[in-house]
């Protein structure tokens, strides 16, 4: 596979890549210079624009597994797919976006978090709490390496080399450079990586126009022509789209829950300013519709390569954008695109790390090893990204060579088990009064267990199938959450009013 790009692909390829390369360094260093604590590199230091940080919301939501990843299920899979993934989870999450944004920023900045385990530990006075969460962190990583197995099959496929050393190479720089410049200068690289993703996202769109000289039927009617389950809104031979209940049902509630990742909800914390919210939500929420739509592209390349093979060597799902990229497009439209497929890579990577590091320094070692910590705090952030680059990379070589079907089912399983256990936690948090520490503590617990439990102890007839999909165990996660954290939250709410005269009416102290 790695020999599919011609040599002028190749060398153009080389130069823009060192091109963009450098223009990232160039705001990492304009980034670093204003870092002056753990808090500037967190949050950042200067004012920004509500335009930039929703640009750059966008393009952090949207990451390697929107434009590489998933649409090689949709490439294998057909319009159940898409209906999966630019329709059930899109409209449920940008909705839950634009209700939890609000709620979660005036919090966020009335307890001063910086990340999520904070913000936990903050709202419902509880140092315990803020390392649970800082621990269940750690299940990121596998989103981490989603990112760069899709960076390294992109970069590996146009640059002709060997995927492994692609791997070292993009993790080595990527997290050489966020060891750095932090949120200074990441608003201002996802805002670059923002409009380009624009760019190639239109491309992507109208690559397969050609297509349509028949109309949407005519469409359609090529794909059948592969198999008839192309065009079927559900796919009973699929892993993952195999009828309503995965395809909407388990999409929705994923949906609604994912705005709870700390590099997509603690995003609304950049802005300086209460009024600038809106216009950075509607800069986001237009931006991110675009971006789900690109999983469309996977239907091109199905009918692209309609066995899903070049010169009778099968594609790997995770590679199958790559190879339609390499293979459909002249060299310049291609570079560009290859250009938009990093950047949608780079952006979710470059707030995936400062998230990471920043939790695992602030949450987990300074409350540990106490001042000692605090007191070089950017320094041992730094090593922390270090240790995590090490981490990714032993990860990521396992999941290039052996992947279950792709890497997208890996990361799916660690991720959604994360923002299934903070969704309830989060949603009492904004909105409900009076919440004793018992409701969020032991929603969390729930929606851990029920997740890995109905994903390893194969739960439920969905799970009896050689690849098991994560979205049915943290869809049945979050609803037992929910139903968990409300008994208890109605069982144990302290009274609205104590009648002690001439008293004021305290909230409570939720213990430790």
């Amino acid at each position: 596979m790695n020999d599919l790009a011609p040599s002028a692909l190749t060398t153009a390829g080389w130069i823009l890549v060192a091109a963009y390369a450098a223009l990232i360094l160039f705001f990492v260093v304009r980034g670093a210079l204003r870092i002056r604590s753990i808090s500037d590199y967190a949050l950042g230091s200067v004012a920004f624009s509500p335009v930039a940080v929703g640009l750059a919301l966008a393009a952090s939501m949207t990451s390697a597994a929107t434009f590489i990843i998933n649409p090689g299920f949709v490439a294998l899979y057909g319009v159940s797919g898409f209906i999966s993934m630019a329709v059930a989870l899109p409209a449920a999450a940008l909705l839950s976006l634009v209700i939890l944004t609000k709620g979660f920023r005036r919090m966020g900045k009335a307890v001063k978090a910086q990340t999520m385990a904070q913000w936990m530990g903050s709202v419902y006075k509880s140092r315990g709490y803020t390392m649970f969460f800082a621990f269940l962190s750690l299940l990121l990583i596998t989103f981490i390496v989603l990112i760069c197995v899709g960076l390294t099959k992109v970069l590996a496929s146009v640059l002709n080399l060997n995927e492994l050393h692609v791997c070292v190479g993009i993790v080595v720089f990527v997290f050489g450079y966020m060891m750095f410049g932090g949120a200074n200068s990441m608003v201002y690289t996802n805002m670059i990586q923002a409009l380009l993703m624009v760019v190639v996202a239109f491309i992507l769109l109208g690559s397969g126009y050609e297509h349509f000289s028949n109309g949407v039927k005519g469409f359609l009617d090529k794909l059948a022509a592969i198999d008839p389950l192309l065009v079927q809104p559900a796919n009973p031979q699929s892993f993952l789209f195999r009828d309503y209940f995965e395809i909407i049902f388990c999409q929705v509630i994923i949906g609604i829950a994912i705005v709870c990742q700390p590099h997509i909800i603690t995003k609304s914390l950049l802005l300086k300013s209460e009024k600038d919210v809106n216009l950075y939500l509607l800069v986001g929420v237009l931006t991110e519709a675009l971006f789900f739509l690109v999983v469309i592209a996977g239907l091109y390349a199905r009918l692209t390569f309609p066995d899903l093979s070049i010169n009778g060597e099968a594609i790997p799902l995770d590679g199958i954008m790559s190879a339609y990229v390499v293979s459909e497009f002249p060299v310049y439209v291609g570079l560009l695109v290859v250009l938009g497929l990093i950047s949608a890579g780079l952006s979710t990577l470059e707030g995936l790390i400062q998230s990471l590091s920043i939790t695992i320094t602030s949450d987990i070692l300074a409350p540990i090893f106490g001042t000692k910590v605090e007191e070089r705090s950017v320094l041992i952030n730094r090593l922390v990204i270090v240790a995590l680059a090490v981490v990714t990379i032993l990860i990521t070589f396992d999941q290039l060579l052996h992947p279950n079907l792709s890497v997208g089912i890996f990361a799916q399983n660690g991720v959604y088990a994360y923002f299934s256990a903070a969704f309830v936690p989060v949603l009492f948090g904004m909105f409900l009064k009076r919440v004793p520490l018992v409701a969020p503590v032991a929603a969390s617990l729930t929606s851990v267990a029920v997740h890995f439990a109905v994903y390893y102890g194969g739960l439920t007839s969905y799970m009896d199938a050689p690849v098991r999909n994560p979205g049915i165990a943290a869809a049945l996660a979050i609803l037992a959450s929910v139903i968990v954290g409300f008994s208890l939250y109605f069982t144990f709410r302290k009274p609205a009013e104590i009648s002690v005269p001439d008293t004021p009416v305290n909230e409570p102290v939720y213990e430790n």
